[in-house]
């Protein structure tokens, strides 16, 4: 109950880490999508949202989330959508 009341994910989100976006080549020219510097607290929550709303498949490793495709452009107004601050977003 008292989680319910507690805005502290709010305030994670609206931290001062940088989230960076780019993309890259992996195995047989294949583009993917890496955002980095989301809460780890918040990695997995964060990826799940991401792949449903940008119908994708991806994971989280070692602080990043790895989406399939270039989607670039859409990952910065989903996470605008999922409460993170638009400056703190760095597209690449």
């Amino acid at each position: 109950m008292l989680k319910d009341l507690c805005v502290c994910e709010i305030l994670d989100k609206q931290g001062v880490a940088k989230i960076k976006v780019y993309t890259t080549s992996k195995k047989f020219k294949k583009i993917v999508t890496i955002v980095e510097g989301i809460d780890k607290a918040q990695l997995d929550q964060t990826t799940k949202e991401l792949k449903h709303k940008l119908a994708c498949g991806g994971s989280a490793k070692d602080g990043q989330i790895i989406l399939q495709g270039n989607h670039k452009t859409k990952v910065s107004a989903a996470l605008k959508h999922l409460g993170y601050l638009e400056e703190s977003i760095e597209v690449r």
